[in-house]
């Protein structure tokens, strides 16, 4: 028998008759399948996870020392930051996740940010029906995209999504990955960190579409900004962490850095004595990228095929390398 639990949260708000009857079918006869609230009812979960296989869901490590049978975990958050601790690490259970299937709207809501600044969006919402008197200020203050360069940081699948619109937009996108992922057309690949500086000269607007790392941890700090271009947008949309909060906060009040579109911010809920809030060149949203209509049916897809090759023995899709943490 495969017995599964199914953790709903944020991004799997619930769990559906025909999603469990789907579960069921994929794991074959003998599956049985729990649905638990982990908050709401820590001790029942932790109960029923005694004897799991299979979780699907956030599974921090109280929970994950309740679970001494799973073999397989799938994430429903792309980013598995969380799961980074010690136990889980070194422990040989698989973790999967949504990587690869979130980079759409993830990419709509980077643009949407950078669009809010190039075009004086947010400045006009702002100033409300007195926007008519200072048309002229807008309009001197509005950019067109094309022809700009935009930097990707992370080729992954919200990098493909975002270079993908801005070669819509007609720009040149520059792309970093630490891996030798597959080419784009008409994308411009730097393999290894190495690179960064030198790309970063060339950027109009910086993307960041990379998870959180050790080795991404505060990597928009003061030495990378100083070699952007001045007058360059930043764009955040995956990890708030990969941003030093002070750094970016002085090189927009010198103009170093001409705005910012941040989803995601290093200090989460970000407080409101943060400068951030108070810069006019700076538009947030309070980590609410990572929201589709499609997200969760597209995650539970992936876990339904998951567990029909799980109880086969076959490989998984959405596979994260622990020691690298993506």
């Amino acid at each position: 028998m495969t017995k599964v639990i199914v953790l709903p949260g944020l991004t799997l708000n619930q769990v559906t008759d025909d999603d469990l009857d789907r579960i069921r079918t994929s794991g074959g006869a003998d599956t049985e399948v729990v649905v638990c609230n982990f908050t709401e009812s820590p001790d029942q979960t932790k109960q029923e996870a005694a004897d799991a296989d299979v979780i699907l869901g956030i599974v921090p490590p109280e929970l994950f020392a309740a679970a001494p049978k799973v073999k397989w975990v799938q994430s429903i958050s792309s980013g598995v930051d969380s799961f980074m601790y010690p136990e889980f690490i070194n422990n040989p259970v698989v973790l999967t996740s949504e990587k690869g299937l979130v980079g759409e709207h993830l990419a709509d809501h980077g643009f949407g940010l950078l669009l809010m600044l190039t075009r004086q969006l947010a400045s006009a919402r702002d100033l409300g029906p007195a926007a008519w008197h200072h048309r002229p200020a807008l309009r001197a203050q509005e950019l067109e995209l094309t022809g700009a360069t935009m930097v990707i940081i992370g080729l992954g699948g919200t990098g493909r999504a975002m270079a993908r619109r801005a070669l819509a937009f007609g720009m040149n996108v520059v792309a970093l990955d630490r891996d030798a992922v597959a080419p784009m057309d008409d994308v411009v690949l730097h393999v290894g960190a190495d690179h960064l500086p030198n790309i970063l000269a060339l950027a109009d607007v910086v993307s960041v579409c990379c998870p959180l790392t050790s080795e991404t941890d505060k990597l928009i700090n003061a030495s990378n900004i100083a070699q952007m271009k001045a007058g360059a947008f930043l764009i955040n949309v995956t990890r708030g962490e990969v941003v030093d909060e002070d750094d970016v906060v002085a090189a927009l009040k010198s103009g170093h850095l001409r705005g910012a579109g941040l989803d995601v911010a290093p200090r989460e809920p970000l407080p409101a004595d943060s400068e951030l809030w108070r810069l006019s060149n700076v538009v947030m949203t309070p980590h609410t990228a990572g929201a589709s209509q499609f997200r969760a049916g597209r995650n539970m897809d992936r876990f339904i095929e998951n567990l029909a090759k799980f109880v086969n023995n076959e490989p998984l899709e959405g596979i994260i390398d622990k020691t690298l943490g993506y």
